[in-house]
Order: structure tokens, then sequence, then C-alpha cells
């Protein structure tokens, strides 16, 4: 008699005994966390208490290249910066912190630097968020210490002014009157002293203030947006003894001329300052004095914005003396002030003896057909000038085809605005072609 025949499930049964769950041995582990997975690897467990303890041992350098990856992959953000600033030069790790903070961060301004982006925005967050008299210095010069090789600008959007004292007999805000208010009577309240750190920093270029409040909304006031007198006389300081620093820009911190000139006499003498930006303040004439002695004694100043100010003809006129003299001024903005024709008319005839300046904004500035005459001479006979901004000024359609001639034989002008000049379409038109002419044999001869 032929035995049975088993079909497929029972013939694997008999050939794997193990398959068969009632005849497999059984397991039942205590600990609920127990698997049935791989163990991991020693080198894992490794990286793994590196990271955990990294805060009370940090261990990194001792490593493998590929073990050292591992770590700094899996280190915490949250690190304190006595740790991790000296010891983690990662480009990897501080994107991450970097991106953990800060929903926007782009490189391109911080030389493609993530850690430059890091030390520079945290230092500029402990700047902004400081209340003199109220926050703990401390937290900045501890930090300070362990960044101040990796700032090289810093860009101060806000600067919080010191909180009123009630019982020293300053006013209260329910007290403070609107026409008060309006008028910015109220006590002037100090902000931070970037005298304090401005000298620690060995590789700042840059720096960037603006005295005011962020986002004050329902509280504001104009002692809010004050730079007092002793900010000024500070600051003054601080910029002149930090020699290395090449930019400076103060913009939309209602600085007026006696205070402006306290600066820039700070900066007559000093050797490394290359852009000088007083724009959106309420200097004038005096300012405009100043800034031709400054012109006239430094050697390698490139560029002075002085945008939307009260500047007029006396104040252009001054700048327009120091200019015929200045060997490195490459760019000069007077935007948005009152030169008017005669400051206006000043300028050009400086323009006609410069041979360095390659930008000229004058837009904005209440100029006439008379300036247009002059303009044109000066397209006639400069060969440097490669970018002239004069819209919103009336020109008139005489003084069009006046700049429309002196044109005809500049073959260096890359950039002409004219918008909002009235000048007819014609002469418009014309003056765009030879532009346009222009920065096509510029380009052909790069390429070539």
């Amino acid at each position: 008699m032929e035995p049975p025949l088993l079909d497929e499930n029972e013939q694997n049964l008999f050939a794997n005994p193990a398959a068969d769950p009632r005849k497999m041995r059984r397991i039942i582990a205590e600990d609920p966390e127990w698997s049935l997975a791989t163990v991991p690897r020693l080198i894992d467990i490794c990286v793994k208490h590196i990271v955990n303890n990294f805060a009370d041992n940090p261990l990194l350098d001792e490593l493998k290249p590929k073990h050292k990856e591992k770590v700094l992959e899996a280190l915490a953000t949250d690190l304190p910066l006595k740790i991790t600033a000296p010891l983690v030069s990662d480009e990897g790790y501080w994107k991450r912190c970097c991106k953990s903070r800060w929903s926007v961060c782009d490189t391109d301004q911080y030389g493609d630097s993530w850690k430059r982006m890091f030390f520079e925005r945290n230092m500029e967050d402990l700047i902004e968020n400081y209340v003199p008299e109220s926050t703990e210095l401390s937290d900045i010069t501890e930090t300070l210490e362990l960044s101040k090789d990796f700032i090289k600008r810093l860009r101060i959007r806000q600067l919080l002014p010191q909180i009123k004292d009630v019982s020293s007999g300053l006013p209260q805000e329910d007290e403070v009157s609107d026409q008060g208010s309006d008028n910015g009577t109220d006590d002037s309240l100090d902000h931070f002293d970037f005298g304090l750190i401005i000298n620690k920093l060995p590789n700042l270029a840059e720096l960037s203030i603006t005295y005011g409040v962020r986002n004050c909304g329902m509280n504001f006031e104009w002692s809010l947006f004050e730079f007092t007198q002793k900010d000024c006389s500070l600051l003054a300081k601080a910029v002149k003894s930090c020699t290395h620093l090449q930019i400076l820009r103060l913009q939309r911190c209602q600085i007026e001329d006696e205070k402006a000139r306290l600066i820039i006499s700070h900066l007559l003498d000093h050797p490394g300052l290359r852009v000088l930006d007083l724009s959106h303040n309420r200097i004038g004439d005096k300012t405009g004095r100043a800034v031709g002695k400054l012109l006239s004694v430094n050697k390698i100043l490139e560029e002075v914005n002085l945008c939307d100010n009260t500047i007029q003809a006396e104040g252009a006129s001054a700048i327009a003396f120091s200019l015929k003299k200045n060997s490195t001024l490459q760019t000069l903005n007077l935007k948005l002030n009152r030169i008017g024709d005669e400051g206006g008319r000043n300028i050009c005839q400086a323009l006609m003896k410069t041979s360095t300046l390659l930008h000229i904004d004058l837009s904005s500035n209440g100029l006439g057909e008379h300036v247009a005459a002059n303009l044109a001479e000066v397209l006639s006979h400069n060969q440097s000038l490669e970018h002239i901004i004069i819209s919103c000024n009336k020109l008139g359609v005489a003084g069009g085809r006046v700049l429309q001639e002196g044109l005809e034989n500049n073959r260096v002008l890359k950039t002409f605005d004219l918008r909002l000049t009235e000048i007819s379409q014609q002469s418009e038109h014309s003056i765009m072609n030879v532009i346009k002419s222009n920065k096509e044999k510029d380009n052909n001869s790069i390429s070539v």
C-alpha cells in the first residue's frame, strides 16, 4: 500500500521543522522593548554614547574621520557654544544649527560659511535684544569671546532703549502728551555701547546700525527712535578706535547735523574706512561741509551715501569743491535731497575734473533745464562716469535735447536713468540707443 501523498505545506514542515510554530522553541522576553532585531554594532553603540555625553565629555578630534562624521550628524544643535565653537568646524553641523533657529538662511551674504552666519546672527540677536541696565552684559561678553574670530559683519536692525524709571521722575507712558511725542521732546534714553565689543572683534569689516525699535506697534514714541548725544559720542569713539573697519552704515537713525559732524570728525584720519552711509537721516548743509572735508583728507574712501536727507545747495557745493581734489571716490549718492540748480551746477563742474567717480545719483533734487546743459557738457568730456541716475527732476524737453547732443560722443556711459524728467520720447529713445551701443561694445571688449 502506497503512503498517502502530502501537500506542499506538509512537505515544507517535514523539510523544515522550525517552520511549524508548534514545534519551534519560543523565547518570551521579560523586557517589553526586547525584539528579535539584530543587535546593534559596537561602533554604533559607542557613537551614541559619545553623542549623549558630548556636553560633559566632548570627544571629536580623537575619532577616525568616518566615526567623526557619524557623531557630527547626530549632535544636538542646542549644545553650549563654549563646547562647540572651538571644537566643531564642520559646516554641516552649523547648517543644522542655523536652520533650527532661523527660517530664512542665505550663506551668499556670509561668504558661503554656515558657521560665520550662525555667530554673526547670534551676536546680532543678543545686541538687538539688550536692554541697558536690565540685561546682563555677561551674556554678550561670554559669547563675544567665543565668536570674535568668526564675525566679519554686524547688521543691527534695532536697539532697545533703557527702561523708564518712574521713581526717578521720568514721565510714565500715559503721562506723555501726544504733542510731546510728536515733537520728540521726551527724555533721552541711551542704548547699547558698541565700544564694549568693537575692539574685541579683530575681523570686523562692516558695521550697520539702526537706532530704533522694530514692531513697536501701539507703544510708539519718538524716544524709541532717538539717537542721543551720549550714543553719538560713544559710537564715534568706538568707530575711531576700530582701525580695521571698512564699511560704516548709520541708516534711519534720526541723525542731525551736530551728531553727524561729531562722527565724521572721528573719521578724518581713519586708516581703513571705504564706505560711509548716512542715508535716511536728518542731516543738512553743515554735514555736507563735513563730508567735503572728509573727502579732502581721506585717501581711500570709495563710496558716500547721503540719500534722503535735507542737503541743499551750500552742502552740495562743499562736496563738489572737495570732489575736484579727490582721487578715490567711485560712488556718490545724493538722491532725495534739495540741492537745486545751484548745487547741481556745482556738482557738474566737479564732474568735469574728476576721473575716478563711476556712479552718481542726483535723482529727486529739484534740478531743472539749466543743470541739463551742465550735465551735457560733462557727458562730452568725462571719460570715467559709467552710471548716472537723474530721474524725478524737471529737465524738460529742451534739457532732453541738450543731453542727447552731449551724449553723441560718449563711449563709456552704461546706465542713464531719465525716468520722470519730462524729456521727449524721441530724446529718450536716442539716448537709450547710445547707452545700448556702449554696453555692447563693452561686452565685446570683455569677451575678446
